[in-house]
């Protein structure tokens, strides 16, 4: 009879353990669900168009001439041009790609967009000189706008207008890493994982 009674007891607890188990196991799944969706939350508020917008203005002279007669003879055109144009460089992480490794709580980070560069240049033209025989035609002005947009790139590359963009985007990245870090999951980028927002701004290849 106690024997019966003792097996009972047995039984019994190892069923309330098996019930104990299960929830557990239950309960670090749904933390796990959890944690993954609060993630991927950030990434989507993250997930936006970054824009920084700059000014630039220049004054240019085009002259043209047309040569006859053994270069005795020449009909000449000239402007003075008064650039005024607004730039935007622009990060659209929409298009970032990434992903999720739930099982080692990691998040990788596989590729950032480049850089999105917007030059709308307002062009004013004054003193317009010009003759019958060389007046200013259409591929003038295509010649004078592409000429205008690559003298305004080389601006934009040494000016401070991409430093802030990029700093825009770590600032937003940064956002990602403090999560990660603060629910004990790890960012990675480029095979590397990112400790804090300095090693996210080193080793971003933008």
């Amino acid at each position: 009879m106690l024997r019966r009674i003792l097996i009972g007891i047995v039984i019994i607890v190892g069923i309330v353990l098996a019930f104990k188990y299960c929830e557990f196991k239950k309960d670090d799944s749904t933390s796990l669900d959890y944690n993954t969706n609060l993630i991927q939350q950030q990434i989507v508020n993250v997930g936006k168009l970054i824009v920084t917008e700059g000014h630039f203005s220049e004054v240019v002279t085009y002259k043209n001439s047309n040569k006859y007669l053994l270069d005795m003879i020449s009909f000449e055109k000239k402007a003075l041009i008064v650039v005024n144009a607004n730039v935007t460089v622009a990060y659209d992480l929409h298009k970032m790609k990434y992903e999720i490794d739930e099982k080692n709580k990691v998040i990788k980070i596989v590729s950032i967009p480049k850089e999105e560069i917007t030059i709308n240049p307002d062009i004013q033209y004054y003193n317009v000189e010009q003759s019958q025989l060389n007046a200013f035609t259409g591929d003038d002005y295509n010649k004078i706008n592409k000429s205008v947009k690559a003298n305004l790139a080389k601006k934009i590359e040494k000016s401070s207008l991409k430093t802030n963009a990029q700093n825009r985007l770590i600032s937003e990245l940064s956002k990602i890493l403090i999560l990660t870090n603060s629910m004990g999951w790890k960012l990675q980028y480029d095979g590397k994982t990112i400790q804090n927002e300095t090693e996210l701004s080193n080793d971003l290849k933008l």
